[in-house]
C-alpha cells in the first residue's frame, strides 16, 4: 500500500479502517485495541499490544492478545477490512457456541482474523504452536476445532479487505 498501514486507509466517511472498527466496537459493546507496531496509530490514543514475537506473523500477534486480555472470549479483526457491520460483528460476538474458535470459513479455509477465541482452550494450542515451526493460524483453528460461523454471500463481500492499492474504494 505504498508504505502506508492499510488501518490508516481511509473509507467513505472520512476515518480510517482503524477508526471504524473502533466504532463498531463501541456500538457493539466491545473494547477494542491494536496488536502489533502500532506507532502509525499512536495520535488514534488507543490500547496497544505487542506481538509476542517480534516480526514472527500473525500468530505471534494474536497470543500476545490472547494474554493481555481477561475476557474469557476475545475477537480478533483484521485493520484491512473496511466493510463489516455492526450486525455481522454481533453474529461474531454472541452467537451461541462452545467450541474454541468460531469463525467463518470458505472452502476449507478459516478467516482467522474475524473470530472469536475462547480465551482459555485456544491460548495454550497458540503458545505450543508458537514455539515450533508451523505459525500457520489455519493449523490453530483446524487444532483447535474450530466451529464455522455460517455466512450468506452477502456477508462473506463484507470480509473483503484492502491488500493492493487497486482494492481502495471510496
Amino acid at each position: 500500500m505504498g508504505g502506508q498501514p492499510k488501518g490508516l486507509l481511509r473509507v467513505a466517511d472520512g476515518g480510517s479502517i482503524v477508526e471504524r472498527w473502533r466504532e463498531l466496537a463501541t456500538a457493539v459493546g466491545l473494547p477494542s485495541v491494536l496488536v502489533g507496531e502500532a506507532g502509525a496509530y499512536a495520535h488514534l490514543r488507543m490500547e496497544t499490544i505487542a506481538d509476542e514475537i517480534p516480526g514472527a506473523g500473525p500468530l505471534a500477534g494474536l497470543v500476545g492478545l490472547l494474554r493481555s486480555r481477561r475476557e474469557a472470549e476475545v475477537i480478533a479483526v483484521a485493520c484491512d477490512m473496511p466493510h463489516v457491520t455492526a450486525d455481522l460483528l454481533k453474529r461474531l460476538a454472541f452467537s451461541e457456541t462452545d467450541a474454541a474458535v468460531l469463525a467463518p470459513r470458505r472452502d476449507n479455509r478459516y478467516e482467522p482474523l474475524f473470530a472469536r477465541y475462547d480465551r482459555a482452550r485456544a491460548l495454550p494450542l497458540a503458545e505450543r504452536q508458537l514455539a515450533g515451526a508451523d505459525r500457520s493460524l489455519q493449523k490453530l483453528l483446524r487444532d483447535a476445532g474450530a466451529q464455522p460461523l455460517p455466512l450468506s454471500d452477502e456477508e462473506w463481500a463484507q470480509l473483503a479487505d484492502w491488500d493492493a492499492p487497486a482494492d481502495v474504494r471510496g
